[in-house]
């Protein structure tokens, strides 16, 4: 049993490191915030949009940063004490332990999905749309725009970076999922170039 007397002194040390936690997420996110935008709603095509994305995918995304099992280019700050800078996220995530990259992740998972203002071409964007409905529906629900299938949003993404993202796929840079990778293999450019805006026709 704790003694009466120990109970406020427990309280107050428990508030202590709650707030030392929600600070040190906020630092964080702040870092965050210099290259994909206040609550992840990035305003810039190379860099994804991220506040809206599922706890689970973003912890998965943020490990394998972490572990280099995504590639890590450089990138400029945009904003924040770091701007005009050069870093990449594999630094980023190296500096972070396991309940950093939780809380993060849980932090940003709460934040809506701000879909990107930009122009798809609507002919390209309707063939994209069969072509999702017929390979990528499975795990990429209601259109790519479900947080719950725990793998990104799709729906409203930047088509800059679905781009880069493929390109990466493609050349063997960043390891497809066992089960997209055949579906996705059979792709042509012209196909992904189609899915591209489909995604990024989603307003």
């Amino acid at each position: 049993m704790t003694s009466n007397w120990l109970r406020p002194w427990m309280m107050a040390a428990a508030f202590a490191l709650s707030a030392s936690a929600r600070a040190d997420v906020a630092v964080t996110l702040e870092t965050c915030a210099a290259c994909h935008g206040k609550d992840g709603a990035s305003a810039t095509p190379e860099v994804p949009i991220i506040g809206g994305y599922s706890a689970t995918y973003l912890t998965e995304s943020l490990t394998n940063y972490k572990n280099k099992a995504r590639p890590c280019p450089k990138a400029t700050y945009n904003s924040g004490p770091l701007k005009g800078q050069s870093g990449d996220m594999c630094t980023v995530a190296a500096a972070l332990a396991d309940a950093d990259i939780a809380a993060v992740a849980d932090a940003l998972s709460k934040k809506p999905f701000v879909r990107a203002k930009q122009t798809a071409d609507a002919a390209k964007a309707a063939h994209g749309k069969q072509i999702h409905d017929a390979n990528c529906t499975k795990c990429h629900t209601e259109g790519g725009s479900s947080a719950d299938d725990d793998a990104g949003i799709l729906a409203g993404q930047w088509m800059q970076y679905i781009h880069h993202t493929f390109e990466e796929f493609k050349s063997g840079q960043r390891p497809l999922p066992k089960k997209m990778k055949p579906k996705f293999d059979v792709l042509s450019p012209d196909d992904l170039d189609a899915l591209a805006n489909y995604y990024g026709s989603v307003k």
